[in-house]
C-alpha cells in the first residue's frame, strides 16, 4: 500500500477540499500518513491569497524531499491554476493540477511519473473558463469542527483579488445535497460545522442560474438532528440579510457569531476596491446583529495599504473600526497580484508604511478582542472542547468564539459543556470555573 501526505495553505475552504481528495485517494488503496512519515506521494494544496505562496511552496517542496527524495510531488490548489509553468520549474515538482483538475487526483494518478532532475512537472490545467463543475467536500477527523463546502467561485470582481481567476465562477451545491451531507457528518459524531465558500451569501447558483438562496440554506440545516452548532464562516455585507440576521437570532443550531469582511472604512477605498456596499451599510449590519444577539462575536477582514489608500483613507478605517462594536479584525496587508485592476491605481503605498498600518490595526484588534473578551466574563456558555492540548491544559471555543482554557480532560473532547466564564488571563484565553465542568 502506498503512503500519501497532504501539506494545506489558506483557508477553511482548502481544509475542507484536501480532507474529501485524501477520502479518494483512501478509496484507491493509498494510506494517509503524515507529513513526516516516509510518504510516497505528497500533495500540497496551495494558496493564493498572498505575495508569498511561491515562497511557501518552494519549502514545503524542499522539506518533501529531504524527508523522502524518491517522493512524487503534485502541487494543486488556487497557486497552481494561476502560475502552473511557474510552479512546474520548481525543483521536485513533479506534476501540478488546476481547478478543474485537482478533483481528478484520484483518477490521474495511475498516469504519473517522477520527472528526472531537470525537466519541469506534467502540468495539467485548464483555462480558468472551463472550470464549471461544482465539486462537493467536507474535512473529517482533522478538527473537531468540520468544514462543509456549499459554495465555490465568486463573480465579484474585486479590484486586488485573483480568486475569481483561481477558481472561476460563482456555482453552488444544492440544499438538498448540502442537508445530506451534514446528515452524514452528524452521523460521525461530530457536533458542530463550519459552512465554508468563496462567496457563500451567493448560494444557490447552479449553472449561471439562481435557483435557491442561502437563507433557505439556512433554514434547512437549522433542522438537521445531531449537529449541534452550525457556524457561518464568512458572509459578504451586502449579502448578510436581515432575514439572516433574524433567524439567527432565533435558531436552534445556529450560533451568535459572524464574519464579515468590511476590507475598508473609507467610501473612496471601497468603491477603488470596487466593493458593493458603503461603510454606512456595514455599520447597519453591525447594529442589527448587536441588536438581536448583544453577545454575539464580529469578526472584520480589513486590508491596508491598498492603492489609493492615502493618510486621511486609513485613518477613516481606524476610526470606523474603533467606534464600531466589533469582537476582533484579521488584518491583511495589501500585496500586488498579477492580472487585478489594483495595480493601475495610484498612488501606490510604500512598504514601511504599508507595515505601520497593519501593526496599528492588529493592536485595535488585539483590544477589540480583549474588551470583547471581558464582557463575557460572568456568564454562563456552553464550550465545545478541541483536541488543543498543551501543558496539561485543553481549549475549546463557547458558541460566539471565545476561546476557554480548562484543565485537560480526555471525557471532554469532542464534548459540550455548560460553563461558567469567570476571568481572562495572562495570554487572552478566558478561564472557567473547574466546578462547572468537573465530573
Amino acid at each position: 500500500m502506498k503512503k500519501v501526505a497532504f501539506y494545506t495553505l489558506g483557508c477553511k475552504l482548502n481544509f475542507s477540499e484536501t480532507s474529501t481528495l485524501a477520502r479518494l485517494m483512501e478509496q484507491q488503496g493509498y494510506e494517509r500518513v503524515e507529513f513526516n512519515q516516509q510518504p510516497d506521494v505528497f500533495i500540497i494544496n496551495t494558496c493564493s491569497v498572498t505575495d508569498n505562496a511561491d515562497k511557501k511552496c518552494r519549502k514545503i517542496v524542499r522539506e518533501a524531499q529531504k524527508i523522502n527524495p524518491e517522493g512524487y510531488v503534485a502541487i494543486l490548489g488556487c497557486y497552481a491554476q494561476l502560475k502552473p509553468k511557474e510552479i512546474s520549474e520548481i525543483p521536485g515538482v513533479d506534476a501540478v493540477l488546476g481547478a478543474a483538475e485537482k478533483f481528478r487526483l484520484h483518477e490521474l494518478m495511475p498516469t504519473f511519473v517522477k520527472v528526472s532532475a531537470g525537466q519541469p512537472a506534467q502540468v495539467f490545467n485548464s483555462p480558468i473558463e472551463d472550470v464549471i463543475d461544482y465539486h462537493a467536500s467536507y474535512s473529517l477527523n482533522d478538527r473537531t469542527r468540520t468544514f462543509l463546502k456549499v459554495q465555490d467561485g465568486c463573480d465579484y470582481p474585486c479590484a486586488y483579488c485573483t480568486i475569481p481567476l483561481a477558481r472561476g465562477k460563482s456555482r453552488s451545491d444544492t440544499v438538498a445535497n448540502v442537508v445530506k451531507a451534514a446528515r452524514e457528518i452528524a452521523e460521525r459524531g461530530v457536533k458542530e460545522i463550519v459552512l465554508t465558500g468563496v462567496n457563500i451569501g451567493d448560494f444557490g447558483l447552479v449553472n449561471g442560474q439562481k435557483q435557491e438562496t442561502f437563507f433557505e440554506l439556512v433554514q434547512a440545516l437549522d433542522d438537521v438532528e445531531g449537529i449541534e452548532r452550525f457556524r457561518i464562516s464568512s458572509i459578504e455585507p451586502n449579502l448578510l440579510t436581515d432575514e439572516i440576521i433574524a433567524f439567527v437570532a432565533q435558531s436552534k443550531r445556529f450560533v451568535p457569531h459572524f464574519h464579515v469582511p468590511l476590507q475598508s472604512g473609507s467610501n473612496r477605498v471601497l468603491s477603488l476596491m470596487r466593493r458593493r456596499y458603503k461603510r454606512e451599510l456595514y455599520a447597519d449590519r453591525v447594529q442589527k446583529i448587536k441588536e438581536l444577539m448583544p453577545h454575539a462575536c464580529i469578526g472584520v477582514d480589513v486590508i491596508v495599504g491598498h492603492p489609493g489608500e492615502t493618510d486621511d483613507a486609513f485613518k477613516e478605517t481606524y476610526m470606523f473600526l474603533n467606534e464600531l462594536p466589533v469582537s476582533y479584525l484579521h488584518v491583511f496587508t495589501y500585496s500586488e497580484r498579477p492580472n487585478t485592476t489594483a495595480l493601475s491605481i495610484k498612488p501606490v503605498v510604500p512598504g514601511h508604511v504599508r507595515a505601520e498600518r497593519s501593526k496599528m490595526l492588529h493592536i485595535l484588534s488585539d483590544k477589540k478582542r480583549r474588551a470583547f473578551y471581558d464582557s463575557q466574563v460572568g456568564r454562563d456558555a456552553t464550550v465545545l472542547f478541541e483536541e488543543d492540548i498543551a501543558d496539561g491544559l485543553m481549549q475549546g471555543f463557547t458558541e460566539n468564539y471565545v476561546r476557554v482554557i480548562a484543565k485537560y480532560d480526555p471525557l471532554l473532547i469532542n464534548e459540550l459543556l455548560p460553563v461558567h466564564l469567570t476571568a481572562v488571563n495572562a495570554d487572552g484565553l478566558m478561564e472557567v470555573a473547574e466546578a462547572a465542568y468537573a465530573h
